[in-house]
């Protein structure tokens, strides 16, 4: 998940023996996913079944998802989320982003790689200055150095190559059920940003793009979160509203709702949404026609110095 769900509240600033295995226990799953969905995403694949099969692995692996798996394409930057009848499928020359998050007793890695599909290999230069970004930030990394430093790596990265990092979205920090603490980690050189230090967990996503730069919501939003209680109000269904808080705070999608009734699903997601308990996270999008790239590790920054979580 991105940017729209930074918050300033929740920063991990150390670990306890538990919640670092259990972090690495959820690294390991969401890259073990990210691998087998880069594999299996081609031409002519239902993306709703690399989406459902990614999540059911997360659950066979004891664990269970972080937020939504999601897939967007060529123009959509992140949170194209598969609603419960989607039929889309994957396309030649489609630049196709892959975003998993997984948890562990409420301690989540996030983790995402793009595929390019064309033949020509077209977006793959573009695809390599976000994941060189990536590696050029890690490099960065230490006890004391500036998140601006850290975003100052990925933008040099990226503009050497000849592309645009998205500067309205960033990286963030990790916590116990919460996908998005500070600090936030921008994709350009910004001061103010903050300090890493030691024992933080974080996730740092450098996003390229062959257009501006920045994204807007369009669409219709597929991913939610409860952002706090909800208030009692008529037409709250009971069955519903006890699914959607089990996840704690957590993202959701329309598709963990399958076993319920559609019409009490819709009914209650609405009223939640009106009352400002439940948030809605459209498509986050680039100028028709351009082309994004991203990836994404999560990060322990260990006595040690970092350390992948996402690896695999």
């Amino acid at each position: 998940m991105k940017s729209g769900m930074t918050g300033r509240s929740g920063m991990l600033r150390s670990v306890d023996t538990h919640a670092l295995e259990s972090f690495r226990k959820a690294g390991r799953i969401a890259a073990e996913c990210r691998e087998w969905a880069k594999e299996n995403i081609r031409p002519g694949v239902s993306i709703r079944h690399i989406l459902e099969t990614v999540e059911d692995t997360i659950r066979e692996r004891g664990a269970a998802p972080g937020f939504p798996a999601q897939s967007s394409r060529n123009f959509v930057a992140a949170h194209y989320c598969s609603s419960p009848e989607d039929d889309q499928c994957y396309a030649e020359n489609d630049c196709v982003k892959v975003d998993i998050g997984v948890h562990v007793d409420g301690y989540i890695a996030d983790t995402a790689a793009t595929v390019d599909l064309s033949q020509d290999k077209r977006w793959t230069p573009l695809i390599e200055s976000s994941r060189n970004a990536l590696a050029a930030a890690i490099a960065t990394l230490g006890d004391g150095v500036q998140v601006g430093d850290v975003g100052g790596a990925i933008e040099r990265t990226i503009m050497a190559a000849g592309y645009q990092p998205v500067r309205n979205l960033t990286g963030h920090g990790l916590a116990r059920w919460k996908v998005h603490t500070a600090p936030q980690i921008p994709n350009y050189a910004e001061r103010g940003a903050g300090t890493f230090k030691t024992g933080m967990v974080f996730a740092i996503e450098p996003f390229a793009s062959t257009g501006r730069g920045y994204i807007r919501e369009a669409g219709k939003a597929e991913v939610f979160m409860l952002v706090r209680p909800p208030m009692k109000a008529k037409g709250l269904d009971k069955d519903v509203l006890k699914a959607i808080e089990s996840w704690r705070g957590l993202p959701i999608a329309r598709r963990y709702f399958n076993h319920l009734d559609r019409d009490a699903v819709e009914d209650t997601l609405t009223k939640l949404a009106r009352q400002g308990s439940l948030v809605r996270y459209p498509p986050l999008v680039e100028d028709e026609g351009v082309m994004v790239a991203q990836y994404e590790h999560s990060i322990y920054l260990g006595p040690d110095g970092p350390e992948i979580l996402t690896q695999g």
